[in-house]
């Protein structure tokens, strides 16, 4: 176990180096480039001042200096005005002394870059608007995986019955319904002047203190989407375990049908769900992007679109670390749970 852990986190290591350099080769194309100096300056800057302003902060380097500088394994840029003899680089502060700063100021050593739309530092930022999701997150798998479990197993346990019919209709209709459709149509209907207002259709005023009013649509909204899908996992796993040969005989030595299915058939059964159930985290933290936009609620999601409508590129690279890490870890624990779970496979 312990080998097979070392080698998916060589593996993990190896793909966070690749997708990260993708996502920093695509933000640092020249467009975006010249947009940003644009930006920070005005928008009718020359073509000489904005190769100036490039320049000037290190942006015109190669690709790959530019990657190891942002990871932090190759020193920062300096930069010295040739009319004031004024040194600047990414790793000097204002009023810090050149003399003074670090040679390396990167990912690693836990230099996240400035947020130009926000004007703070990205870790700054992503710490915030995580721990907002993370709250967001921890409500929805409350909701969501509980309530897909029971609907899955009961599902499941009779094939074909009508209460299988009922609740397989169910689990189909909210994961073909997407997130925009529902969070409009409970916005509608439970929160605004056309229909009941028992709800708040905004929850900005949620980041501060979360209530079931201004809380529970977008955990709803979010939770009813992704129930479906590991419901339906659920009932084919159930049903596949139910048919198995070791129930039969556990039904013929008399065994309760109670017992049969939660002494025997259940934990089989969630080998897949289990999984899907992993895979969740990596859609929650990304896949919120639709619902926090929809009810304003600024946490990771919305970040990422502000970040990505006002070419902010490191929050930009910043958010995509997160979303690979995210995404990674929880492959791994998948893989490690997975094992654990079903004592039939044997890692060589």
């Amino acid at each position: 176990m312990g080998l097979f852990i070392l080698r998916r986190l060589g593996v993990m290591i190896l793909t966070a180096l690749c997708l990260t350099f993708i996502v920093f080769f695509l933000t640092n194309l020249y467009p975006n480039l010249e947009k940003l100096a644009k930006t920070q300056g005005n928008q009718r800057m020359s073509d000489e001042a904005v190769t100036s302003y490039l320049e000037k902060n290190g942006y015109l380097q190669p690709l790959p200096v530019k990657y190891g500088q942002w990871l932090g394994v190759l020193p920062g840029y300096t930069h010295e005005d040739p009319a004031t003899g004024k040194i600047t680089g990414r790793c000097i502060d204002t009023g810090m002394d050149p003399a003074d700063a670090p040679r390396f100021c990167g990912i690693l050593q836990g230099d996240w870059g400035f947020s130009t739309v926000f004007t703070d530092d990205v870790g700054s930022i992503i710490a915030t608007r995580l721990a907002l999701t993370g709250k967001l997150m921890f409500w929805v798998m409350v909701l969501m995986v509980p309530s897909a479990l029971i609907i899955g197993i009961l599902a499941g346990m009779r094939e074909g019955s009508r209460l299988d019919r009922s609740l397989s209709t169910f689990s189909i209709a909210s994961t073909a319904t997407p997130e925009y459709v529902s969070g409009v149509i409970f916005i509608t209907l439970l929160a605004s002047s056309a229909g009941v207002k028992w709800f708040k259709g905004t929850a900005t005023s949620a980041a501060d203190g979360a209530t079931f009013e201004n809380f529970f649509l977008p955990v709803l909204t979010i939770a009813l989407y992704g129930m479906g899908y590991i419901a339906r996992m659920t009932r084919a796993s159930m049903t596949e375990v139910m048919t198995a040969q070791y129930i039969r005989t556990a039904r013929l030595k008399g065994v309760s049908f109670r017992n049969i299915v939660l002494k025997h058939a259940l934990r089989n059964a969630l080998i897949a769900p289990f999984t899907v159930i992993m895979l969740q985290f990596p859609w929650l933290l990304n896949g919120v992007v639709i619902v926090e936009t929809l009810f304003n609620y600024k946490g990771f999601g919305w970040t990422l679109v502000q970040a990505a409508g006002n070419n902010d590129i490191e929050l930009l690279l910043g958010v995509s670390v997160v979303s690979v890490i995210v995404v990674l870890t929880t492959q791994l624990i998948s893989d490690i749970g997975y094992v654990y779970l079903n004592p039939r496979i044997r890692i060589s």
